[in-house]
């Protein structure tokens, strides 16, 4: 054998070799890298796109938000400005020529005009509170805005005076309101939001709404310029009819509102037709039930002659906006897992535009997504797949869409990532059609067997797609089928489907969980007495459900749940909202049925290892929640932990280190368990 025959020998090898290597798996650091477009601006000459580009900042440990802008070809692709701050609320001009936005400073959040001629942008706001739904005048000379006022509190004692320089305890905190604290920013001070209008060139801001109600949202304004449109609930009663909203008409010379609909339920979303003389908005009767569609209606702009479009659609549809033209409008809506765009003429005939409008919620695979409309009728929008968080993309009349960005190809291209796939199958129950999807690991072998993990998902009036989701990839990645379903409850499949749980949750929805795990197994890959379930929020709810009536599980893991329906309506942040809706009545005057529904009521039954986790500053399903299942299982002595991340509010996977975390946490409890 001759030396380059060896040579060549041994070069082939070692390209075989590498060939072989296969790409290392998604990891928990990899969650710092990841990247992905939100809320896209498209221009009104349909050339330009701002948008926000959102990020993982390794070094504080949090989500930050960078404005960036890009032509519709995917060129020019650049930062919007040089500060280093988070961004958003970006909102064109009437004349494309200038882009408004909010960004953090040291002495808040601020607004800011950019200038595309010159690329120059500067704080035009000196204010003492955050602004927000920022829109434009049609003359492009103002701007209105969103903005918190101080209030005051009920005051019973006044405080003692102190010596100088003494250190006393802080006084009571008082509060006399309904609604005093929300999750994820905590007590709530008093106060309301108003509305304001400040000159485009700087200046100060004039206040245009006043007293005891919120005038919250993203105004719109007349075509005169005189006045602004905006959902709002002024009513008498408006802190107790809390589902209520109507669309008012606000006089910008003195502040008066006039109301344009009058039923009994939600008005909102308010968008003027092209030519000023209509309005259009989304809305419904309230039947106080867990789930409604709601309509499309148009009215003249002094609330005159409505009339509701019938999409003949059942989905419940957001995002309006009409079309350049002025001849029907455009939706998003929800269809069996994905985000899709729509339009539709002024009699109801639906076409669809846009089939995947997706990958804006990274951690579990929430539906989401975002898109804006130009003068000339292009879309931007943001784009996923199940390998991939959002990327923008852009569709042009007669045009195949096109993905403009590729965010995360430096990182994700060279991961091998769990396949995901779709599954269908029929509910026991009564026959209907139940859609989950699949993750596999990597490297899998259908000939193989596999642990299962089921992931149960939120809300539980929400649903799961198949856009990318880091937590899915992280369980995929330790080994396991993951199993995702969107069971009856779940949106996207009809108001009746939706509605399914009236009265009766947990309910059925738990035998479409387990058909789902039946179906899973029949496939023939699924280690049988290897199965591992967990979820957060209204899926802590299904899994502590799940436990406490089947043995099936090798171990569980329930996170941020609701074990005592009687508790938790009187201890979250929005304790108020669910009698009526969600069970018959008030906890005291129905608590059998209440307890009835509650997970706790079924502790005495698990018999299967549970690790129990939740944010010590969750308000929605309180630690205290948590506790009472940690707390039975002790005391009955199954195999039990209790996870308390500190300072985290529900969204327990906000920051990074949390979603890698929670991850790891419920991997390294199951994996005591797994053979």
């Amino acid at each position: 054998m001759t030396f380059r025959t060896l040579l060549l020998l041994l070069l082939t090898g070692a390209g075989l070799s590498l060939a072989a290597q296969s790409k290392p798996v998604f990891s928990g650091m990899d969650v710092f890298d990841l990247e992905w477009a939100d809320q896209p601006q498209i221009s009104p000459d349909g050339q330009m796109i701002v948008y926000q580009r959102r990020s993982m900042d390794i070094m504080n440990d949090r989500r930050q938000t960078r404005l960036w802008l890009i032509n519709t070809l995917g060129n020019d692709h650049q930062k919007l400005t040089d500060m280093d701050v988070n961004e958003g609320n970006a909102t064109w001009s009437p004349d494309g020529r200038r882009i408004a936005f909010t960004a953090s400073t040291e002495q808040g959040t601020e607004l800011f005009i950019y200038w595309l001629g010159s690329g120059k942008s500067a704080r035009i706001s000196q204010l003492p509170a955050s602004p927000g739904g920022l829109s434009w005048s049609p003359d492009g000379e103002w701007i209105a805005f969103s903005m918190f006022v101080s209030g005051s509190e009920l005051s019973l004692v006044p405080a003692p005076k102190k010596p100088a320089g003494a250190q006393w305890a802080d006084p009571p905190r008082i509060t006399t309101r309904l609604k005093h604290e929300a999750d994820g920013s905590g007590y709530m001070s008093p106060g309301f939001h108003h509305l304001f209008v400040i000159p485009a060139e700087g200046g100060s801001a004039r206040q245009i709404t006043h007293g005891d109600r919120n005038h919250r949202g993203q105004a719109v304004w007349t075509k005169d310029g005189q006045s602004l449109l905006l959902s709002a609930n002024l009513n008498e009663d408006w802190e107790y009819d809390f589902r209520n909203s109507e669309i008012y008409r606000i006089d910008l010379a003195t502040g008066d509102a006039t109301a344009l609909t009058d039923r009994k339920g939600p008005d909102s979303d308010p968008v003027l037709s092209p030519n000023g003389r209509q309005i259009a908005y989304l809305g419904n009767e309230d039947k106080v039930q867990t789930y409604q569609i709601n309509e499309l209606t148009i009215m003249n702009l002094d609330g005159s002659n409505k009339k509701t479009i019938d999409l003949s659609l059942d989905r419940r549809i957001s995002d309006i906006r009409w079309s350049p033209e002025g001849d029907g409008l455009y939706f998003m809506y929800t269809d069996k897992g994905n985000s899709r765009i729509a339009f539709t003429d002024l009699q109801g005939k639906t076409q669809m535009v846009v089939e995947r409008v997706s990958g804006t919620s990274v951690a579990r695979p929430y539906s989401s997504g975002a898109y804006s409309l130009a003068g000339n009728g292009a879309i931007a929008y943001t784009h996923s797949t199940p390998y991939r968080p959002a990327d923008l993309a852009v569709v042009k009349k007669r045009d195949w869409p096109k993905i403009i960005t590729k965010l995360n190809e430096e990182i994700l291209g060279a991961r091998e990532l769990g396949r995901v796939e779709e599954i269908w199958y029929q509910s026991s129950v009564d026959g209907i059609d139940i859609q989950g999807w699949i993750v596999y690991p990597p490297g899998f072998d259908e000939n193989g067997k596999y642990p299962l993990l089921v992931e149960n998902h939120g809300g539980p009036i929400s649903n799961y797609d198949d856009s990318f989701s880091p937590e899915m990839q992280l369980y995929a990645a330790a080994g396991y089928v993951v199993f995702y379903p969107n069971p009856r409850g779940s949106t996207g499949y009809g108001e009746n489907f939706g509605n399914l749980l009236y009265h009766n949750y947990p309910g059925d929805d738990y035998q479409d969980v387990m058909d789902g795990v039946d179906a899973m197994i029949g496939k023939g890959f699924i280690a049988e007495d290897q199965l591992f379930v967990t979820g957060g929020s209204a899926g802590g709810i299904m899994t502590a459900w799940m436990i406490g009536k089947n043995d099936r599980f090798r171990a569980a893991a329930v996170v941020k749940p609701v074990m005592n329906w009687i508790s938790k309506t009187l201890t979250a942040d929005n304790y108020y909202g669910y009698a009526y809706s969600r069970y018959p009545g008030q906890p005291w005057e129905n608590p059998e049925i209440y307890m009835k529904f509650s997970p706790v009521s079924l502790v005495g039954n698990i018999q299967t290892p549970t690790l129990v986790m939740v944010g010590t500053s969750d308000l929605r399903t309180p630690l205290s929640e948590a506790k009472q299942l940690y707390h039975a299982l002790k005391l009955r002595k199954i195999e039990t932990a209790l996870v308390e991340v500190p300072g985290a509010y529900h969204f327990i996977s906000n920051r990074p280190s949390q979603l890698i975390t929670k991850v790891e946490h419920i991997l390294a409890w199951f994996a005591r368990y797994r053979d």
